[in-house]
């Protein structure tokens, strides 16, 4: 997964400038296309076509993807409807894969496009930072099981769970979401924060602006591309993809987002899981099947982006 862009070093570059020096590498050292001294998300300069190509070709390459490999695991299993609604552990299997494969060609494209390091769109102007990822997934995961356990006491009606229950699908179903999960998330983090936010975002030239269309775009076409006409879970889908990508602003890159992303999808997928009497679970995104108790997740959403901004502004502080 590399796409090299060419690398301007000058000699003032070379040298330390600040104290943040070792977190914030100097502007100069990203690609022509990519502007270190502007926020993460948009700092991506290339012609207005270019995003459309980005906003297009990425979810498009996910949904015919995913239709060819439940094609192949209808076959698999002898399944008469394989576009059902119904997960089996292949079908779990054929979505990740094709969300995360979705998720690269989205990274590689816009790298392609506006000329700039892949790693620029991971994060900028500081380098990646594993450590980072690690206590944010830490720390998204307390959250994202509180939540979780706050809709089991006061809704557990809401998420279509019928009651406990472990068979070999199960186990199945646990181990495939515990291995593939985490590349369906990261791939949908790479298609929405890391390529749409910042290709939209080059539409307006001045920051804040910039920032403000490259959410509003990522944020309505991760809503859309969820497919989902309830209004509640279409609004949820938005409020989430604004919330990481403030997560992505405020930390300069998408380990926070990202470690989210996982938590999220790995806890609710597992509970789905066991929760589902020992067989497949559906996922049903249609018109009523949402409601209020969403905004207990919405809640979590939120304080997961005020624990990053806390833990941000507490490192800026310590350098």
């Amino acid at each position: 997964m590399s796409v090299p862009g060419p690398a301007q070093t000058s000699a003032s570059a070379a040298r330390p400038s600040s104290p943040h020096q070792a977190d914030d590498p100097a502007p100069g050292r990203r690609g022509p296309g990519a502007d270190g001294s502007r926020p993460f998300g948009a700092h991506v300069r290339m012609s207005w076509w270019r995003p459309l190509v980005v906003l297009v070709v990425p979810p498009v390459v996910m949904v015919l993807l995913q239709i060819l490999l439940y094609q192949v695991v209808g076959v698999i299993e002898g399944s008469d409807d394989p576009m059902s609604a119904t997960f089996t552990p292949l079908k779990l299997l054929a979505v990740n894969l094709s969300v995360g494969i979705a998720g690269v060609v989205a990274i590689l494209l816009l790298a392609r496009l506006a000329k700039v390091p892949w790693r620029s769109l991971i994060s900028s102007p500081r380098a990646f930072d594993g450590r980072r990822l690690a206590q944010y997934l830490l720390g998204a995961s307390l959250l994202v099981g509180a939540g979780i356990g706050v809709v089991a006491l006061v809704a557990p009606e809401s998420p279509g769970w019928v009651a406990f229950g472990v068979s070999g699908t199960t186990i199945l179903m646990l181990v495939i979401t515990v291995l593939s999960t985490p590349l369906q998330s990261v791939g949908e983090e790479l298609m929405f924060r890391s390529a749409v936010l910042p290709a939209a975002a080059s539409w307006v030239r001045a920051a804040r602006p910039a920032l403000a269309v490259g959410l509003v775009v990522s944020s309505l076409a991760f809503a859309v591309v969820h497919g989902s006409s309830d209004p509640w879970l279409f609004g949820y889908y938005a409020l989430l993809g604004v919330a990481t990508g403030l997560m992505a602003i405020i930390s300069r890159g998408i380990e926070a987002p990202a470690a989210f992303h996982v938590a999220n999808n790995v806890l609710f997928s597992s509970v789905n899981t066991l929760m589902a009497d020992g067989e497949g679970y559906t996922i049903d995104r249609s018109t009523d099947t949402g409601d209020a108790a969403l905004l207990i997740l919405a809640a979590v959403n939120i304080a997961m982006v005020v624990l990053v901004w806390v833990r941000e502004r507490r490192a800026r502080r310590t350098t």
